[in-house]
């Protein structure tokens, strides 16, 4: 068998001459299609224009509601699975005792990534925010790669998840699922939703999710965390007259969630070492629309979120608070052949700790922003956006972002390069698994600063659906945790680039109610190792990851599927048992069946039962400098699991 690297060349060689075949592959097959057949409208929000996807000059995938009700029957509990299947996008578990992960986008690190609900930030930070969002109430979810600053400012470095809320049909709707897993887990959700009169309408969601704490490999500590989860969330939704529409939503959570040692058992230093995290939050958002005469439309959006914890690392509790309050106005118009937008924004973040107070912080951030999108023709579209930021801690940072869409026929041409920037937190992965307890006091870091770009070259007619994108990030003053001795750790401002460059490559085929889609994604990122002033390769990022999805699935009557993602070598960072780890296959199966207003479903995931402590321990012999017990994620820890249930529709 070739070199993985060998595999990457030749199929970059080869794809021209691939998508110079696609059209007479797709009219080979186009009897099996109504060619009159409309292409499915899909609005984009992400990018504050409103327009349909396929004129967005910035990429944005969208992940549809059909594909949301695949995933909600593999992970009700969370959106972990429904992002982490898009090329490109890895989502990397950051504590594999309390099981908290981020999204990783093109190589970037996970800090860099934002996670907005309907445009508004009300999930705060990822580490644990990703794992308690139930999928019940999306609608679709739209993904922007790279840096996206210039639209969202300082938390949006490395691009935007959007998740964007279902909205009410014309009748009242009431559904309800029940799912168990053979790990000890159990969800139950339900949702609503209904008109109120004919303007108004509301959907409410409700959801409990619970896993018992399972120490797979007998060593006496957690590999999967236990947790009880509450989640509530109703949502009003508004349509006046003349086009103007408001969208207002409250959402509660509460999760304990227990990690490290298990009940009866001790860490290799004779101790017992509780990891465990309560989580109370609280937030309201609003979002509006309204037509004003010869301006054009004034978009309002506003949130607050209020998050409390109360962690425990072992002899070291802590109770934090976290509050996000934003608030932005704009207005966007189309003339002819030009559109604008124009706004100002504010944002302002407080964290409060109570043992740890000198890493409190009160960040402000008032902030200016224009885009300004120019049609030349049919086929041509360029876009140019800018955004002031005057944050009180690191100052006024300006992130410009410049696109290009060209759409001769099928085919899609987009190119896009900006620049970002990242304020620090003491929040780094490390700390986020470990607590603050070891770290020293901040010094007088530098902000992150990104300039990213992108080519993307599509294709999509009759069945065939075909994409590639080469990418690139260099980020200057990336943050890293360094060592300062057996027990503390600072955060300093890395010397030199932290550079990414990387590939995607997408293929989808659609006949009838069968497709197939198949990716690969080739990464490069280098940075500088803080303990030595080295260049390396970045940890726990591989090179080569793909994947293939073959699904069945027939309105009314169910579905059928079957996938397969593979993961290359990564090289892992401060490992006492190996320096690289072994690259992977995880196989999964699903199928759903349909019986009127009742469907029952059954899915296995990593049949092969793939576990990172088949060939070593995620248990340290002693703890690390930054407090971990525990190693670096870079395989599944929880191996083979099975869920079924049923899924209601009244």
């Amino acid at each position: 068998m070739r070199p993985l690297r060998a595999h990457f060349l030749s199929s970059v060689a080869a794809l021209p001459l691939l998508l110079l075949a696609l059209p007479a592959v797709a009219q080979e097959h186009a009897d099996h299609h109504d060619e009159d057949e409309e292409i499915e409208e899909v609005i984009v929000q992400a990018t504050r224009a409103g327009r349909k996807l396929q004129d967005e000059p910035i990429r944005v995938e969208v992940i549809n509601r059909e594909e949301i009700e695949e995933k909600l029957l593999m992970t009700p509990g969370n959106i972990a699975m429904l992002v982490s299947e898009t090329p490109g996008i890895r989502v990397q578990v950051t504590s594999p005792s309390l099981g908290s992960a981020n999204i990783r986008m093109q190589g970037m690190l996970g800090r860099y990534t934002l996670l907005l609900t309907d445009g508004l930030p009300l999930y705060g930070g990822q580490a644990l925010g990703l794992l308690q969002i139930p999928p019940t109430d999306l609608g679709q979810v739209e993904v922007i790669k790279g840096s996206a600053s210039a639209l969202y400012g300082a938390s949006a470095l490395g691009g935007v998840i959007n998740l964007v809320s279902r909205r009410p049909s014309p009748e009242l709707e009431n559904e309800a699922l029940l799912n168990v897993t053979s790990r000890g887990g159990q969800d139950t959700t339900g949702y609503t939703s209904a008109p109120l009169n004919d303007a108004l309408s509301y959907s409410v969601t409700v959801g409990y999710h619970r896993q018992d704490q399972n120490d797979i490999d007998g060593d006496g500590w957690a590999d999967m965390a236990g947790y009880e989860r509450w989640t509530l969330r109703p949502r009003l939704f508004w349509y006046g007259d003349n086009g103007a529409k408001a969208l207002l939503t409250v959402g509660a959570m509460t999760e304990q969630r227990d990690g490290g040692t298990v009940p009866g058992r001790t860490a290799p230093d004779g101790t017992a070492f509780v990891e465990s995290q309560d989580t109370r939050r609280l937030d309201a958002g609003l979002n509006a629309t309204i037509p004003v005469e010869h301006w054009g439309t004034l978009s309002l959006r506003a949130s607050t979120m209020s998050q409390r914890h109360d962690h425990r690392f072992g002899a070291v509790t802590d109770r934090d608070h976290h509050d996000t309050t934003f608030a932005e106005a704009a207005i966007n118009q189309e003339a002819g052949q030009t559109s604008w937008v124009a706004g100002i924004a504010w944002q302002g973040d407080r964290y409060r700790s109570k043992a740890f107070s000198g890493f409190n912080y009160d960040y402000t951030v008032p902030g200016l922003f224009a885009q300004v999108e120019q049609k030349i023709g049919t086929a041509l579209t360029l876009a140019g956006s800018g955004r002031l930021d005057d944050h009180s801690q690191y100052g006024s940072q300006f992130s410009p972002r410049v696109s290009l869409l060209y759409r001769p026929g099928p085919w899609t041409v987009r190119a896009s390069v900006g620049r970002g920037f990242f304020a620090p937190t003491p929040f780094v992965d490390e700390i986020e698994a470990a607590g603050l307890g070891r770290l020293e006091p901040l010094g007088q870091l530098e902000p992150e600063v990104a300039r990213t770009a992108s080519f993307d070259l599509g294709y999509n007619e009759g069945p065939i659906e075909a994409n590639v994108t080469l990418f690139g990030s260099d980020i200057d003053d990336a943050v890293q945790l360094q060592e300062t001795s057996a027990t503390s750790v600072r955060l300093i401002n890395a010397q030199g680039v932290t550079r990414t460059r990387g590939s995607e490559l997408r293929l989808r085929y659609k006949w009838d109610a069968f497709s197939v889609t198949g990716s690969y994604v080739y990464v490069d990122a280098t940075e500088t190792d803080p303990s030595n002033g080295l260049r390396r390769d970045m940890p726990n990022t591989p090179k080569h990851t793909g994947g293939i999805v073959a699904m069945w699935e027939e309105h009314g009557k169910g579905r059928l599927g079957f996938e397969a993602y593979y993961t290359g070598k990564q090289m892992l960072e401060d490992n006492l048992y190996r320096t690289e780890s072994k690259p992977y296959w995880e196989l999964g199966a699903m199928g759903e069946m349909v019986f009127g207003k009742v469907s029952l479903f059954l899915n296995a995931e990593n049949l092969l039962n793939v576990r990172q402590t088949k060939h070593n321990p995620i248990l340290r012999p002693h703890r690390a400098a930054d407090g971990r017990w525990t190693v670096d994620a870079w395989a599944p820890t929880e191996g083979f699991t099975l869920n079924g249930g049923v899924r209601l529709r009244f």
